[in-house]
């Protein structure tokens, strides 16, 4: 087909709001996206999402036997939750030992991170209806609930709409859960990397709201679920500290603790799981994005009850348990992460995009608020107006980044990110600044 014809097409029979051009799959390479209708090339500083980890047709994921083994799996469709393959048994084996922790055993798998975070909700559900002497099918268990927190996202799925809360477009005119939402202490920093606001006091009373939710709701919390780092909500750190005091809240009240890693996770906070650096262990973890099939692996604390959901057939299942030319491709993602210690790199990389924007922030006075780790990195504008136009201006000057919060750019760079891309990045960002950006009184440009 004509390129020029794509959005057309589209919209014949669907909404074709997305990015004005034509992602050409044979002619991008690397980080760089090249658009078919123009033959304009942009460095990709938004990887799908956050879902891509290894940049445009690397040359791993060429390699005949694994290109085999992918179009056998697509040729089918398997119902990989009843039915087994040789192909699903070498790609669990590889993630159960190469990028799982040996503490968390359990893994489900499904497809879409809304649905890994909402059956990982409906096992923390079924884990504390039993510790409650509910064993029936019959019995009403209504009146459990999910403390989450202000600035998250977790999905457009059923349970998941009553957590998420960033964009009311997303949420709104839906039915949802009156479950419990508290503040969270996120971290503001300075242009050199200083944290900049009174965080313990932010954390306080995050801690205060969490005791009157516990207060009202008793027993009936059957999780806390956060993110380590709140990602469309504004690119949000959280101390490690208040993440050990959501751990001991979780021990001490008989709540799971859920982190939800669906975008942080998969080697793209410079480790396998950003939890691991953070030195907070959860319970159960959801994933997906780049893990290309998704779901969420746990500890044994789940099978604290009888008849667990890892224990009692179909209690949490779906038809096809995940795809299976998902699998293989994640496997073969597992391999090259590994292979070329892509977490690392991007560990490294990252730490360099950062320290380079702290540094155009300090001199040109165009941005605040830098942070970043890994391939997650973001900064703050003045308004969401100065926000908006700087994702135009990226685009421009042929960057492709994203939008959180409400006034924040993030970028998620690609884990193959070399240093000489991570300059060029860097000097496209400069390249947006007007010559006499100043900065306001809380930081940001105006």
């Amino acid at each position: 087909m004509d390129p020029q014809l794509v959005h057309a097409t589209l919209r014949k029979h669907q909404l074709a709001d997305g990015l004005q051009f034509v992602l050409d799959l044979e002619r991008s390479h690397g980080v760089w996206l090249h658009d078919a209708k123009t033959g304009r090339e942009y460095l990709d500083a938004y990887t799908f999402f956050a879902s891509w980890p290894v940049g445009f047709n690397h040359p791993r994921m060429k390699d005949a036997a694994f290109q085999r083994d992918l179009v056998r799996a697509a040729e089918h469709n398997p119902t990989n939750s009843d039915l087994y393959t040789r192909d699903m048994a070498q790609f669990v084996d590889l993630f159960g030992s190469a990028v799982t922790p040996a503490s968390h055993r359990w893994h489900f798998w499904v497809g879409g991170g809304a649905l890994a975070v909402e059956n990982a909700l409906k096992a923390a559900f079924d884990w504390k209806a039993r510790k409650l002497g509910r064993t029936s099918m019959d019995d009403a268990c209504d009146d459990l609930v999910v403390l989450h927190f202000k600035e998250a996202f977790h999905g457009r799925s059923g349970y998941t709409l009553s957590l998420t809360n960033t964009d009311p477009n997303k949420v709104g005119l839906f039915p949802k859960f009156p479950w419990p939402r508290v503040h969270n202490p996120k971290l503001e920093f300075d242009l050199d990397g200083r944290i900049a606001n009174d965080v313990e006091a932010s954390e306080k009373q995050a801690l205060a709201e969490i005791d009157a939710a516990y207060a009202k709701h008793g027993k009936k919390i059957a999780s806390i679920i956060v993110e380590p780092l709140q990602s469309e909500g504004g690119d949000n750190h959280l101390r490690p500290e208040f993440l050990r005091a959501l751990r001991r809240i979780a021990d001490e009240r008989e709540s799971l603790l859920i982190f939800d890693e669906v975008q942080t996770g998969f080697y793209g906070s410079g480790t396998r799981w950003l939890w691991q650096q953070l030195g907070v262990e959860p319970d159960l973890v959801p994933f997906g994005k780049k893990t290309q099939v998704c779901g969420f692996y746990s500890n044994d604390r789940v099978t604290e009850v009888e008849g667990h959901v890892f224990a009692r057939a179909g209690r949490i299942n779906s038809t096809w348990g995940g795809n299976l030319v998902d699998m293989v491709r994640c496997r073969r993602l597992i391999e090259i992460c590994e292979a070329e210690k892509l977490h690392e790199n991007i560990a490294r990389e990252g730490a360099f995009v950062v320290a380079g924007l702290r540094a155009i922030a300090r001199e040109r006075r165009a941005f605040a608020n830098v942070r970043g780790v890994g391939s997650l990195v973001a900064f703050t504008l003045s308004s969401v107006e100065e926000r908006d136009a700087w994702i135009a201006k990226l685009q421009e000057n042929g960057v492709l980044a994203l939008r959180c919060g409400p006034q924040s750019v993030r970028f998620r760079l690609p884990l193959i990110l070399t240093n000489a891309e991570a300059r060029e990045l860097l000097k496209r960002v400069e390249a947006c600044i007007p010559a006499r950006a100043q900065v306001g009184a809380t930081g940001a440009a105006r």
